[in-house]
């Protein structure tokens, strides 16, 4: 299979005392997000999607929420490892959709940031990332910050691959090759001429 889907979700409830950290930024505001790592809602999702792509299990299946080691952890140290557990199992990211839900902060002033500061964790081109911020309008969630993910990935081309695509370029030239024989023999076009080097008389170069 050389594409799959995985998908991310995460939440966590605001909390006073506590920074905020989302997507990998640190935010100016009362609240932070309460979890057992920083609480980082969208590293989180991305995490699980990234892990989910490649049936690697989820952030609690290496991280386990009981163990204090974890206890108040930069969430990107959990997003390094599901990159890793991608690239083992053979793929790299395709591109993420990410839609964050919360009413505040404002996400918008702060999202080219945040894409970008993503990107450069997941060592992934900017126009991979998409980041898009909703408010949770009607539904009586203001006091939490929810991030649903979905991650395409590629299977990164092997050895074999490669070989397979070198065959196909070399049969392309060997049938170019066949149509100039027919185009010069049957209707007298004349063959394409190589380009070559110019000679040069060593004793001219100065």
């Amino acid at each position: 299979m050389n594409t799959r889907i995985g998908f991310g979700y995460d939440s966590h409830v605001f909390k006073p005392g506590v920074p905020l950290r989302i997507g990998g930024l640190a935010f100016d505001h009362p609240e932070g997000l309460a979890g057992h790592s920083d609480g980082d809602v969208l590293l989180h999702a991305v995490t699980d999607a990234l892990l989910g792509a490649v049936a690697a299990g989820d952030i609690g299946t290496f991280f386990p929420p009981s163990d204090p080691q974890w206890k108040g952890a930069d969430s990107a140290v959990f997003l390094k490892l599901a990159v890793e557990e991608l690239a083992r199992a053979g793929y790299q990211i395709g591109n993420l959709d990410i839609t964050l839900i919360l009413a505040r902060p404002k996400i918008v002033p702060v999202a080219a940031k945040m894409r970008a500061h993503l990107a450069e964790l997941l060592d992934a081109p900017l126009n991979t990332v998409s980041i898009k911020a909703k408010t949770p309008e009607g539904l009586n969630l203001d006091h939490v910050a929810q991030c649903h993910c979905v991650a395409l990935v590629e299977r990164i081309p092997g050895d074999e691959e490669l070989k397979s695509m070198s065959a196909v370029i070399e049969s392309q030239r060997q049938l170019e090759d066949v149509v100039e024989d027919l185009l010069s023999t049957v209707h007298g076009v004349p063959k394409k001429t190589s380009s070559e080097a110019p000679v040069y008389d060593t004793d001219d170069i100065t």
